[in-house]
């Protein structure tokens, strides 16, 4: 049975490929958060995409025989707890993650590539929160959205469960850059190739500060800012030649 989630280097990144066409499983959201969470033990940044036609389709996980007495809410707090934290991960991964995304992106897989701190999606990819579909009250695709996706894009995107077009979802901040899809490989490689020219210290910094800064109140972030620029540009790495 070939693996779900396949990791290679790729220069002084990580490639991370969900090789599961059906969703992904429990198991696969506990990989993934492992993987996330220790990224920058061996790589300066993580490329994020799908080995199939589609990202994510949503959430895999076997239904419960007929008959089974519904879960008491612990039991689903506990059920909804490896993706809460699956989510988490993404921003607390210290190395930036870029995502790839063609095909169809459902439910989780919305989340996944608003997650990613960069996302490039083919210019034929989709995207729905379908949640509601099946009765599913989608607050936990919301609370990955939510500091990314404006108030009434988010309520539309939820309530009517539209199927977006990729550049439609750029516009509501859910994707950085729209290509054409016979250039996606070539668009990602690009950018690989200026993360690899750029110092590691740097790309973590940059996501250091971005996570923080957001939150804080504008002196706060000054403040940060100045701090970084201080103390990161003193670095040695920092020093190198700088690219032309």
């Amino acid at each position: 049975m070939p693996e779900s989630i396949l990791t290679a280097p790729l220069g002084r990144g990580l490639q991370i490929t969900l090789n599961e066409q059906k969703g992904v499983s429990d198991a696969d959201a506990l990989e993934l958060t492992n993987l996330l969470l220790h990224a920058h033990e061996r790589a300066a940044f993580v490329v994020l995409k799908s080995a199939g036609p589609d990202f994510i389709t949503g959430r895999n996980n076997p239904r419960p025989p007929p008959g089974t007495p519904p879960a008491d809410a612990l039991e689903r707090r506990r059920f909804s707890e490896v993706i809460f934290n699956c989510y988490g991960a993404f921003r607390a991964c210290s190395v930036p993650i870029i995502g790839v995304v063609s095909g169809r992106a459902m439910g989780l897989g919305v989340s996944v590539a608003a997650l990613c701190d960069i996302t490039l999606a083919a210019d034929t990819a989709t995207f729905q929160i379908n949640e509601m579909n099946h009765r599913i009250l989608p607050t936990m695709v919301m609370s990955s959205l939510v500091d990314r996706v404006a108030k009434k894009d988010l309520m539309y995107l939820v309530l009517s469960r539209a199927t977006i077009s990729a550049a439609r979802a750029q516009a509501v901040n859910i994707v950085t850059e729209v290509v054409p899809a016979d250039r996606l490989d070539a668009a990602v490689a690009e950018l690989v190739t200026i993360f690899e020219g750029t110092p590691s210290i740097a790309l973590a910094s940059v996501k250091e500060y971005c996570n923080a800064a957001y939150d804080m109140p504008i002196k706060g972030a000054v403040d940060f800012a100045r701090n970084l620029h201080a103390t990161i540009n003193a670095a040695p790495e920092m020093q190198a030649n700088p690219v032309v």
